[in-house]
């Protein structure tokens, strides 16, 4: 390994999450801000929390329920 061309690594940087979470990893950053974690992301959490402003999120639902009533074709 070359010598004064690697940065230097913290085994302990502290990372805070925008949810109020903190955790300690290895870093070559110091500390730093994460704006979701495992805490708060739905997928880890299971529960579904949607940031929609513009209603794409409710659109996007009634045409997935639309297809699903819709019938189907059957080719010959």
């Amino acid at each position: 390994m070359k010598t004064a061309i690697h940065p230097k690594y913290f085994p302990k940087a502290k990372v805070t999450c925008a949810c109020g979470a903190e955790f300690v990893v290895g870093s070559t950053v110091e500390s730093f801000a994460v704006e979701i974690c495992s805490q708060c992301h739905p997928f880890y959490t299971g529960n579904e929390k949607v940031l929609d402003t513009a209603g794409r999120v409710d659109r996007f639902k009634k045409r997935r329920e639309a297809g699903k009533a819709a019938p189907t074709k059957k080719s010959k």
